[in-house]
């Protein structure tokens, strides 16, 4: 399997306030874990940055001039939300990050390589049709769905959530869209407080698998094989995308379920199973959070590994 990773320095220079948890830390971290020699066949590739357009393709033009307007001049951060800030690189970082997916999805469905990872900051599945929050200012992962859908011709998207926090974002862009399945395992109760298993969206394309506190490996696993995998073969995708986070893993400071880097590795490649199945091995996953350095590195880095075996 040929694996192509999209990566900028432009995404260290999203600035949070100091002891926030979504840092640039977290990409150099993983870059550390990424210099091994096990990833050696790994494609290395600089992101490009999107258009502004590319983000109304998810979101409407008032979210798109909302988070604008909020872009510091002057070298300030600026609280946009309870926990979202932005900086005088920040919409440069977000376009980029956007940029990065669509390529991705580009260069997936095109066939000059298998899969892709996008390594980008700041996230986005909290992000709503019309609203930033959760660190996340515009949905990198439903844009790049709609845009499979829009430049491709892709009939149907399916969109795998493990972040430990409901992708409450991607939900509210998709709720009626049965071209979309979107799936979600996270913790509950937990920010945001959506992702019920009665929240299915109204064409069942919204499947919820929520995971209580402490819960671990078993928990998450019976969860992805009971809800997750079955409505995938459901649906039979043309395209799967990822939103890869890695902070359910036991060493995150923000949640309490208890995962390891091999529970990310065995979900990757029950994803991957179904894409060769359905969708000819089309995956296309994106960084979401992951808020402990050594876990991050270490579970993305197995994600990673996993893709680039096949």
């Amino acid at each position: 399997m040929t694996t192509r990773l999209y990566e900028h320095q432009i995404f260290l220079e999203h600035r949070t306030p100091e002891g926030h948890p979504e840092r640039a830390d977290r990409l150099r971290s993983l870059a550390i874990a990424l210099q091994h020699p096990n990833f050696d066949r790994l494609d290395h590739r600089e992101a490009p940055q999107a258009n502004e357009d590319a983000v109304l393709l998810a979101h409407p033009e008032e979210h798109l001039h909302a988070v604008m307007r909020e872009i510091p001049e002057e070298d300030i951060i600026r609280q946009i939300e309870a926990d979202t800030y932005v900086g005088p690189k920040s919409l440069q970082a977000a376009l980029t990050a956007i940029g990065g997916a669509m390529a991705a999805v580009d260069d997936v469905m095109s066939g000059k390589v298998d899969n892709a990872f996008v390594a980008a900051r700041p996230p986005g599945h909290h992000a709503e049709k019309d609203k930033a929050m959760g660190f996340c200012l515009f949905n990198n992962a439903a844009i790049a769905a709609r845009h499979a859908q829009r430049a491709h011709g892709v009939e149907r998207v399916a969109i795998v959530d493990w972040d430990v926090h409901h992708g409450n974002g991607t939900q509210d862009i998709f709720w009626s869209d049965p071209s979309v399945l979107f799936c979600s395992t996270h913790q509950m109760p937990l920010y945001p407080g959506t992702g019920a298993v009665d929240e299915t969206g109204e064409k069942n394309n919204v499947v919820n698998a929520p995971l209580s506190p402490n819960n671990g490996s078993e928990h998450f696993r019976d969860a992805f094989k009971s809800r997750v995998l079955p409505a995938l073969e459901n649906f039979r995708p043309d395209f799967i995308i990822i939103s890869a986070g890695f902070d359910a893993h036991h060493r995150d400071p923000l949640a309490q379920i208890n995962l390891v880097g091999d529970d990310f590795d065995w979900a990757t490649g029950r994803v991957m199973e179904i894409a060769g199945k359905y969708a000819n091995n089309r995956v296309v996953s994106l960084l979401e959070g992951g808020y402990d350095l050594e876990g991050l590195a270490e579970s993305a880095g197995m994600h990673i590994m996993r893709l680039m075996r096949g």
